[in-house]
């Protein structure tokens, strides 16, 4: 009774009201805030981690843009069931380049964190035209505008301007290239794939995502972001990720 009387009196004193909000207010600030001062020891280090090609890139936008991220987490968890079913759990680092990162809660679809690799170019661009040719109790809609739409490419060195501001470690080279090789990571019989690798390294994925050379579609750009999904870097499967599991 003491304590609602208390707070009675307080709400009577406006200062004093003002005051003790901000008091609380700030005691959860600080609970928020205060990690991240010590996010550089928490963070595991990726010394091999390569940023996204502006193809990624530009694949990743689209995913945002038709909405995938609201039915498809990328975020496995430490618990056993989801490390047999998805692999291993993420980490922070994974996310380092992600603005936005696409975490999420939400999982109407399986989680895809580590889906690149696991299926080929031809499965998912069946899959994106019609989810149901591959996966017959599928919920997901269709998307078959992605293989007919050109993928716009003028733009792209601003989005890795963009990303560069935030933190993403893109060269003014890569800036500078990111349309030329944008066209030359889904056109491997070009002049233009040897820049990618180049700027991007020898492992990088150079070839034709939707299956027809010459074309650059939103297509290409979806697949091979997905292809890319859990091997911008190995920490996850790294000594101190195993020893941890």
């Amino acid at each position: 009774m003491n304590l609602f009387g208390f707070h009675y009196r307080l709400e009577r004193k406006a200062i004093g009201l003002v005051v003790a909000i901000i008091g609380v207010a700030s005691i959860g600030g600080i609970v928020e805030i205060a990690p991240l001062f010590t996010i550089h020891q928490t963070v595991e280090a990726a010394p091999g981690m390569r940023v996204y090609t502006p193809l990624e890139l530009a694949g990743r936008n689209i995913y945002i843009r038709e909405g995938c991220y609201a039915c498809h987490s990328q975020m496995i968890r430490t618990l056993r069931d989801e490390v047999e079913r998805y692999g291993p759990y993420s980490l922070a680092v994974e996310s380092k380049y992600d603005h936005p990162m696409l975490w999420g809660s939400k999982r109407t679809g399986p989680d895809i964190a580590r889906i690149g690799g696991k299926y080929s170019d031809e499965w998912h661009v069946a899959h994106l035209n019609n989810p149901r040719d591959v996966v017959p109790v599928s919920i997901m809609p269709a998307y078959p505008w992605l293989a007919k739409t050109e993928l716009r490419t003028d733009d792209l060195g601003l989005h890795l301007k963009a990303q560069r501001a935030v933190g993403v470690p893109y060269t003014d080279d890569m800036i500078a290239h990111a349309a030329a090789d944008a066209y030359g990571q889904a056109a491997p019989d070009t002049p233009f794939a040897e820049g990618v690798t180049t700027r991007y390294g020898k492992a990088t994925a150079v070839r034709a995502f939707d299956g027809r050379p010459g074309e650059l579609t939103e297509m290409d750009a979806l697949v091979a972001y997905l292809q890319i999904l859990g091997h911008l870097t190995d920490a996850a499967r790294g000594p101190v990720a195993n020893a941890a599991r």
